[in-house]
């Protein structure tokens, strides 16, 4: 994890993972490219020909499936290839007697980044176990490791900006438990419904909260403050939990409650989303 990273280009959201492997350049690139290999750490089943330009079909069982194209094909060094709209750059290098892998994975949902991050960490690993033992095992709660990614990658952060009727502030948050987990750690035993008063978990210090304005259980709540509103929704994210995204308005020129907000909501969020899993 320590060399990992996410960055921006054109556009869009890169991330970057470096692992260091025990085994030859040569294996490695048949345990990446080989679908009778691929299926004991790869996330789905693959379907392919290994040449440049044809279709990939990775199947997750119960008829799902999902279509991708390789790009690239440099044995043994280089395999690329789409996987829906996201690009996937696997890279190996030489490294004394085993091997650098280097995996590129660019992506438009940036809130999403620790979600992928963590879930190829323990896909390599599997890699790595399956080229040592020539087998593999399910993988361990990746829950901690999510979390610590979402601080490393900078995704713990909120936005703020300022409009014509004051500020707002808004936080996106990928949780690792569904929206109906996530409500009732939220709600607690406090029903929200409008006209009624806000559950603890939907509020921070600082800034009391008026009753329910808008409740959809398991979605959104939202209510007013004493000069502007808060907003909390539960919705999709990348398939392994909910995404949260908390916005918050305040009078134009109040500094001081747009960074009070920020850094309320930030402590908040991290308490709860490294609490969610063990809820």
């Amino acid at each position: 994890m320590t060399d990992d990273t996410l960055s921006r280009s054109s556009g869009r959201n890169v991330l970057r993972l470096e692992r260091r492997l025990r085994h030859p350049q040569e294996k490695v690139w048949r345990a990446i490219t080989d679908p009778e290999h691929l299926v004991h750490w790869f996330p789905s089943a693959v379907r392919m020909e290994p040449t440049a330009g044809a279709t990939m079909t990775f199947d997750f069982g119960e008829g799902v499936t999902m279509s991708g194209e390789i790009t690239d094909l440099d044995p043994p060094r280089l395999f690329a290839f789409t996987w829906d709209v996201d690009h996937l750059r696997w890279e190996l290098h030489a490294d004394g007697e085993g091997t650098l892998l280097v995996l590129v994975h660019t992506f438009d949902d940036r809130y999403g980044g620790a979600s992928f991050a963590s879930g190829w960490n323990a896909c390599v690993a599997l890699l790595d176990e399956l080229l040592t033992t020539g087998e593999t095992h399910t993988s361990g709660r990746f829950e901690q490791v999510h979390e610590d990614y979402v601080v490393k990658l900078g995704l713990d952060h909120g936005e703020a900006e300022d409009t014509p009727d004051g500020w707002r502030m808004r936080y996106e948050r990928q949780l690792v438990r569904p929206a109906d987990a996530a409500w009732r750690l939220l709600s607690g035993s406090t029903e929200a419904a409008p006209g009624g008063p806000v559950p603890e978990g939907f509020a921070v210090p600082d800034f009391p909260p008026g009753p329910v304005t808008e409740a959809k259980s398991g979605a959104l709540l939202e209510y007013g403050w004493e000069r502007g509103t808060v907003r909390v929704e539960l919705g999709e994210g990348t398939g392994h939990g909910a995404r949260l995204i908390v916005t918050q308005t305040g009078p134009p020129g109040d500094e001081d409650a747009k960074a009070t907000a920020l850094e309320a909501w930030r402590t908040k969020i991290e308490s709860f989303a490294r609490g969610l899993p063990a809820s």
